[in-house]
């Protein structure tokens, strides 16, 4: 069965050998809205992702010495958005002149990989959520050496995954992507939700918020819509694939869906380069889920 491949491989198309032959753009051409609103939004990745996530990159380099505990998580995440950010113009290939076994190899692994990039973003969150909810076996798992090996486990499981899908010979496989999305997505919305009610709560003898709180609490706020923004349209539409005409699929639902996920590639960097505005005013380091002291939930 031939696969169009938009960043995951629950975009099958239907088993015939025409639709085998056609490039996303012929067999798309009467609903071409989808894949030209996703290819939008991936040069957006191209231009504004890979300047933002090399700066990333160098923030972390030069900040090592006092960077926060969660650094690693985010350096490889933006290794790995790098790496997504350049592939647009292979894809455009695929999409509207080719549609040969090479390309779809290449865009397979590429995408298995940006696809686990949410394993580094949920290690993120618990990291956030282990600093604010329990700080004080934070504080004893402080040092790097247990998050570099959680790391290597999750690049691991990245290699493994992409790997699996150039293989392209398991059945059901679509399947993983779908289980792993909705459990991320669990993870970073939960972990963001008991940060914010941490945050929320007055401290002794107070009836409002700490004002650095507040505004700890706004950002964490940002990230979370952020969050929910990128992955709500996936994991309520993937699930339910079934239930819709497969034309409508391929060509619009999974396309804007995917537009949407992996515009983070863009926005995550972003956010992170905005903590150096952000704490001019707030001493606590915002990462993509959070607040990394604890000092803060018990001001």
């Amino acid at each position: 069965m031939a696969e169009f491949y938009s960043n995951s491989s629950v975009l099958e198309t239907p088993s015939n050998s025409s639709a085998a032959q056609q490039t996303v753009f012929q067999y798309c051409r009467d609903m071409p809205a989808g894949f030209m609103f996703y290819l939008s939004l991936q040069f957006i990745n191209l231009f504004l992702g890979i300047p933002a996530n090399l700066m990333v990159l160098w923030f972390i380099h030069k900040s090592k010495s006092d960077s926060s505990t969660s650094d690693i998580f985010i350096l490889h995440l933006a290794v790995l958005d790098t790496m997504f950010c350049l592939m647009p113009p292979l894809e455009v290939i695929n999409i509207m002149y080719l549609n040969t076994s090479n390309i779809l190899t290449a865009l397979s692994f590429f995408y298995g990989v940006k696809d686990c990039s949410l394993l580094f973003l949920s290690c993120i969150c618990l990291d956030r959520y282990m600093a604010v909810r329990h700080p004080i076996t934070f504080t004893e798992l402080k040092d790097r050496r247990h998050r570099a090996v959680c790391a290597a486990v999750v690049w691991l499981i990245t290699l493994a995954y992409a790997l699996a899908r150039c293989v392209g010979k398991f059945p059901n496989f679509e399947k993983t992507f779908v289980v792993m999305i909705l459990a991320t997505f669990a993870i970073m919305v939960f972990c963001n939700i008991s940060i914010l009610s941490a945050l929320r709560q007055s401290g002794p003898g107070r009836d409002e918020m700490h004002p650095v709180k507040k505004k700890a609490f706004k950002m964490v706020l940002i990230i979370l819509a952020i969050i929910v923004f990128n992955y709500l349209p996936p994991v309520a539409l993937f699930p339910f694939k079934q239930y819709f005409v497969p034309d409508l699929f391929i060509c619009y639902i999974a396309y804007f869906a995917f537009g949407f996920m992996d515009i983070s590639s863009s926005i995550q960097p972003m956010l992170y380069l905005s903590r150096e505005k952000l704490s001019n005013f707030c001493p606590c380091k915002f990462q993509m889920c959070g607040c990394t002291t604890e000092q803060e939930v018990s001001t």
